[in-house]
């Protein structure tokens, strides 16, 4: 006599919780232990068809199994819903395309509406679907989701390229003749205080770091301005930490602390300085005032001045962003700048694998803003453009001295 309520309770215990092989398997073992007259019990009480619980006792006779990892025959299981309604891809293309985004050219593509409202809108037009199924269509159709990437830096120069190719032979032609090479720029503004800093610390397990909740400017401690000048010879670098405005006097004065201080000890030859900047901000091409203070710093070191220019769009590709900058923003990351000396010291402590050392110091003079240059004082100017496009590429020699 078969024993019903044995076999239910190995099922609820046991069977009902295996994968799709595992049931059938489980059911078929039930039914030729149970002996005659069990397939219609093991049935019922499984809910299995008596043709799969036939099927998995083949399985059980047979010698060989099915390859690791597949549950079903080949062919086993439901149609994919396409299969039933020929005009459902073709009206789930019609309903995506409108909203696909990315390079036609590419193989990968994504869509931007979600998955319960194209099945909303698939099953009104008479295609019954579910959220689930739109997505499994969508993997089968190449479609993925995916987050912005910054790749576009917008209209390219025609001369862009070449642009690179000449800043990368004079700096050569530099290195070679001895003669240092400095990167520069201004790292973005930091808010000094206890607000929120990009990244995450290591801190214990449910203690993470409160910082405030909205980024007001605090009146007492302000913002500062980190200006960098970073030694592509020696791999080192200096951040002179402004606390007003990022202007042109302050960035060649940085350039001339970094001279004082170490440029003129460590290249004690020297007779010519090259310098990398960006297109725009404090030392773009086109700031008057930045030339000007670049003359005053020529006159004063008895420097000639070899200034380079990135094209428009290209700061990424100066190598003050990617050698030291970005080695700082990672050794501060997640940790508010609660005061000036704090950002001061995190700047200072930051080193690299590669041997990258940063030196750094407050700079609290005052740079006011909206200095104006005249025509005549542009004219006193001792400088001259290269062949190549001279609005990027100039020398600033220094002025003779009056009665020489």
């Amino acid at each position: 006599m078969i024993d019903t309520n044995a076999i239910r309770l190995r099922w609820e215990a046991v069977g009902a919780k295996l994968d799709e092989r595992g049931r059938r398997l489980f059911a078929a073992a039930e039914v030729q232990a149970a002996g005659y007259g069990a397939l219609k019990v093991v049935a019922e009480i499984t809910g299995i068809a008596r043709s799969t619980i036939n099927r998995g006792e083949d399985e059980l006779n047979a010698a060989a199994s099915l390859p690791k990892g597949k549950i079903r025959r080949a062919g086993g299981g439901r149609k994919a819903v396409a299969a039933h309604d020929p005009g459902l891809v073709p009206n789930l293309k019609l309903l995506v395309e409108p909203a696909t985004l990315g390079d036609p050219m590419r193989p990968l593509i994504w869509v931007s509406k979600s998955m319960d409202k194209l099945a909303e809108t698939l099953t009104e037009m008479g295609h019954p679907i579910s959220a689930d199924t739109v997505k499994k269509e969508l993997v089968r159709l190449g479609f993925s989701r995916q987050y912005n990437r910054k790749a576009d830096e917008g209209s390219k120069h025609p001369d862009r390229n070449a642009q690179f190719e000449h800043i990368n032979t004079k700096v050569v032609a530099s290195l070679a003749a001895g003669q240092p090479v400095i990167s520069v720029d201004t790292k973005k503004k930091e808010l000094v205080g206890n607000y929120k800093n990009g990244g995450s610390d290591l801190r214990p397990k449910g203690d993470p770091r409160r910082v405030k909740v909205h980024d007001f400017e605090d009146k007492d401690l302000g913002k500062v301005v980190p200006y960098g000048v970073y030694d592509i010879a020696d791999n080192s670098g200096w951040v002179n930490v402004g606390v007003t405005s990022d202007t042109a006097q302050f960035a060649v004065e940085s350039i001339r602390l970094w001279l004082d201080n170490f440029g003129r000890a460590r290249y004690p030859q020297m007779r010519e300085l090259t310098i990398n900047a960006d297109g725009g901000g404090s030392n773009g091409s086109r700031v008057r005032l930045w030339k000007l203070e670049l003359q005053k710093l020529a006159d004063e070191a008895d420097l000639i001045l070899n200034v380079h220019h990135y094209p428009p769009g290209t700061s990424k590709w100066n190598k003050i962003e990617h050698r030291m900058f970005c080695h700082i923003t990672q050794n501060w990351r997640g940790r508010p700048l609660e005061s000036r000396m704090a950002v001061v010291e995190l700047i200072g402590a930051t080193t690299t694998k590669t041997g990258l050392k940063i030196d750094c110091a407050l700079d609290t003079r005052t740079y006011e803003k909206g200095i104006k240059v005249s025509d005549a004082e542009m004219e006193t100017l001792n400088i001259k453009g290269d062949d190549f496009h001279p609005e990027w590429n100039y020398t600033i020699r220094p002025r003779p001295l009056p009665n020489s």
